[in-house]
């Protein structure tokens, strides 16, 4: 030990604890959390702020990255040089960053996973959006402290104009703590801010109306809200992300398209690990995966299995993959120096806050600057207004010194006034120029006045806040990149989705869509009708039904099943659209059909499921009587609504009341009539009980009409047969004798059309108005809509008349009736109450 030295005992354990806490403060606070002000960590900041000196602006050319990573480790970092690179490329990715703050030039990663180039061969500048971030440092609007060798100074905090931390969010991991911050769409966050701005008091749940979730770069599907909510209330919550899937046909096979993954998925991973999966047999349905991303977009294929369901096969990838993942969200940032838990409300409070003080420090730099100038100006138009007097002073004296004496004593000037008239060049002696001082006195002093204004009142400076944020949000805002899908319990939903009247089509091959009623229109009985969907060869539409988008749908298939989901579920399509395989939206069996479904009401109302009733029939003539509420709890996989039987399908189901009167009718033109009353309910599993004796083996029930006993006097049957014939009926004459007597159930029923050659078999039966329209498809797809009221009314046993003109070896495939549109707009709200599709909906719609 050298002399002078001395040796102090410490306890090894105390020593370890105070220089593990100093490392870790170390770590929170200058390295791993972001600042809730600017929502940068000290090595983004650094990066930006040594471009800025180096003035690597968005107009300038680019630079090499080496010189710029040299330029921030040699000034203000004194760590690893990847350091500031990694974090430099990270604000250059569009995948990682929701508003780039860099923009590179060179190769610099990919959503791969694949490596940026060594700094020597990358070059990069700063985006507009950045300099927006660096706006107004020169006007001491924040403190600077000294770097680590105490020669050069750099900023605390960045006077931002924009709200970074919610638009680009963050991640990091310190010392006994983590924060992970999502981004965020700039126009909503600052629709949000201006929102707070404008009441302090304002609710979280109100703010969300303006920031509705998380906008990630990679865009996908947010499914579900409660975390987003959750995570907007306290600071912490999971965000379930989805990839972006679409159906097509790739090679004659149905396949799934992903157009866009959830953010920080490493796609090539994802795509090896699905290809593991597929190969250890754990995900079933899938024969290739090829990548066909491109310079255009992101296109990842998985093309299924001829036996696949590719709805089965899409959950399952979403429950083994990374085509579902989750963001969780920790807001932690460095609240004056400390890491503080944050909610919503507090993330934009403390950027107004900042923005309140940035702008006051501006106000106050511009005030003074303004002040000095004026100073000095005053001091040149004193000069101006006495220039002879003091050209002779100057001339007389023999230095600048005592020029500036003089010039201070004879005309009681300042030093700095003195000092500017000493210095004075002789142009500004021209009358021009003396006009010239006096106009930037004049502007200076408006400048000033404003100022101290500004100064004087907050209400002006939240102006001023405003003013700069919309005009970020009208430069640098944009669209969302990611949608919300709001879960099955939500219904915020029901708000964005018009309520309006769809006609929604089945095809034969089991492809659906909705389409908006406005696009069919009138035409005359007899006429050709117009091209109505593009089907695939061999296929035409087969069923048709009109509803809201609003109200519930049960699919009944011919196995017996039910089927639960929202109208506004189905996708939409335009009259000349295919539509999509129903497969695709319910898990349906490959050898299954719907053949019926039934628009309902709320099915948690409890009176509303008690008191309303399922009747079905099926091909051979059974009925079968449910309550509502047996299928008010609807599962994924959908609920056995009846025991069919062999060789026996479901045809038809209908919503009644309890007081309905059924009719049922055959192929070969008999109808049977019987009091539902006739029909005890009966549990989901039971098989139902006779409702129509057929003629023959040949012989088969086309279909079911329910009528109110209230309405059975104004009520009249259509019945249309294949080859283009029908008629209308009334069920009561004028006498008030029933036209179709009442029978027991299980009958062989009345004739109600005379069937021929020419005529065809019955195919659809239907309980019609005057003021209702008729809608008829052929199976070649042409449609034609004609009024009801153009059909007189027939007797009991006629033929009826042409319907439809037939061409060649075509009939008809479906027949749906639907509200007449009137040409009055008094009317529309009533459109509702009375639309029905090929299913009667006897219920309080």
């Amino acid at each position: 030990m050298s002399e002078g030295e001395k040796l102090i005992p410490i306890n090894i354990e105390d020593e370890m604890k105070s220089a593990y806490i100093d490392y870790s403060m170390s770590v929170i606070v200058s390295r791993a959390l972001p600042d809730v002000r600017d929502g940068l960590k000290p090595v983004h900041r650094r990066v930006l702020f040594g471009m800025h000196e180096l003035g690597v602006y968005s107009n300038r050319a680019h630079k090499k990255s080496a010189r710029i990573v040299g330029e921030v480790l040699g000034k203000y970092h004194p760590h690893g040089d990847s350091s500031v690179y990694d974090a430099m490329v990270r604000m250059a990715q569009d995948w990682s960053l929701r508003y780039l703050m860099v923009d590179g030039q060179g190769n610099f990663g990919s959503v791969d996973g694949d490596s940026p180039a060594a700094m020597r061969y990358t070059e990069a500048r700063m985006k507009k959006f950045s300099e927006e971030m660096l706006a107004d440092i020169e006007k001491e609007t924040v403190d600077f402290q000294l770097n680590f060798d105490d020669t050069l100074e750099e900023p605390k905090v960045m006077p931002t104009k924009v709200p970074n931390l919610l638009v680009n969010g963050a991640s990091g991991i310190a010392v006994g703590m983590a924060t992970n911050m999502a981004p965020h769409n700039l126009s909503e966050v600052v629709d949000g801010t201006l929102a707070y701005i404008d009441n302090n008091d304002i609710e979280i749940d109100e703010l969300i109306t303006h920031i509705k979730a998380p906008d990630f770069p990679t865009g996908g599907v947010i499914y579900g809200m409660d975390g987003v909510r959750e995570a907007f209330k306290t600071g912490r919550g999971r965000v379930v992300i989805r990839a972006k899937v679409g159906f097509e046909e790739v090679d004659g096979r149905e396949a799934i398209i992903v157009t866009e993954i959830p953010y920080q998925v490493n796609k090539a991973e994802m795509i090896k690990k699905t290809a593991d999966l597929v190969n250890e047999k754990r995900i079933e349905g899938i024969s290739t995966i090829r990548d066909e991303s491109d310079r255009n977009g992101m296109r990842i294929v998985y093309i299924l299995k001829r036996d696949a369901v590719p709805n089965v096969v899409l959950n399952t990838l979403y429950k083994f993959t990374q085509l579902q993942s989750s963001f969780s969200v920790n807001n932690i940032a460095l609240v004056k120096g400390r890491p503080q838990m944050l909610n919503l409300k507090d993330l934009i409070h403390h950027f107004v806050e900042h923005r309140h003080e940035v702008v006051t420090r501006r106000a106050q730099f511009d005030l003074r600057k303004a002040e000095e100038r004026a100073h000095i100006l005053e001091g040149l138009i004193i000069a101006s207004d006495n220039i002879d007097e003091v050209i002779a002073l100057i001339r007389a004296s023999k230095d600048g010194e005592e020029a500036r004496a003089k010039l201070i004593e004879r005309f009681n000037l300042s030093e700095i006034q003195a000092r500017a008239i000493v210095e004075m060049r002789l142009r500004q002696l021209t009358g021009l120029e003396q006009d010239k001082l006096r106009a930037e006195y004049e502007e200076i002093m408006k400048t000033i006045n404003y100022l101290k204004e500004l100064l004087a009142s907050k209400e002006m400076r939240m102006d001023v806040i405003k003013e700069e944020l919309n005009e970020i949000k009208e430069k640098y805002g944009d669209e969302r990149r990611s949608q919300i899908e709001y879960s099955g319990g939500d219904v915020s939903i029901e708000d964005l989705i018009a309520d309006e009247q769809v006609v929604i089509t089945i095809s034969h091959a089991g492809y659906i869509k909705r389409t908006p009623l406005s696009e069919y229109k009138t035409q005359n009985r007899g006429g050709v009708g117009q091209k109505s969907a593009g089907t695939r060869d061999q296929d035409f539409l087969e069923h048709m039904y009109v509803a809201t988008n609003h109200q519930y749908m049960l699919f009944f298939t011919q196995k017996g099943k039910c089927f639960w989901m929202r109208v506004y579920e189905i996708p939409e399509g335009s009259k000349t659209a295919k539509g999509r395989a129903i497969q695709n939206l319910i898990n349906i069996e490959q050898d299954d059909k719907v053949k019926a479904f039934i628009c309902t009401q709320d099915l948690k109302d409890q009176e509303y499921i008690n008191n309303h009733y399922v009747m079905m029939v099926t091909k051979e003539g059974q009925v079968k009587k449910t309550s509502l509420e047996q299928y008010s709890r609807p599962r994924t996989n959908g609920v056995a609504a009846i025991t069919i039987k062999e060789g026996d399908e479901l045809l038809e189901a209908k919503l009644t009341t309890g007081e309905s009167h059924v009719l049922i009718a055959v192929k070969s033109g008999k109808l049977v009539r019987f009091e539902e009353g006739k029909t005890r309910p009966m549990g989901r599993t039971a098989s139902g009980v006779r409702g129509i004796t057929l003629a023959d083996e040949n012989d088969e029930v086309i279909g079911m009409v329910s009528v109110d006993a209230k309405d059975i006097n104004d009520s009249q049957i259509l019945v249309v047969t294949e080859n283009g014939y029908g008629k209308r009926t009334k069920l009561v004459d004028d006498d008030g004798e029933d036209v179709y007597r009442i029978t027991n159930r299980g009958g062989k029923g009345v004739k109600t059309l005379n069937i021929t050659e020419k005529t065809g078999s019955l195919i659809a039966i239907n309980n019609v108005t005057d003021e209702d329209d008729l809608m008829i498809i052929n199976k070649s797809g042409l449609t034609i809509r004609m009024k009801v009221s153009d059909l007189r009314v027939m007797g009991r046993a006629t033929q009826g008349v042409r319907l439809i003109n037939i061409k060649g070896k075509d009939s008809i495939a479906a027949v749906a009736k639907v509200m007449r549109e009137e040409e009055s707009e008094e009317n529309d709200e009533n459109l509702t109450d009375s639309i029905e599709g090929e299913t009667s909906i006897e219920s309080d719609n």
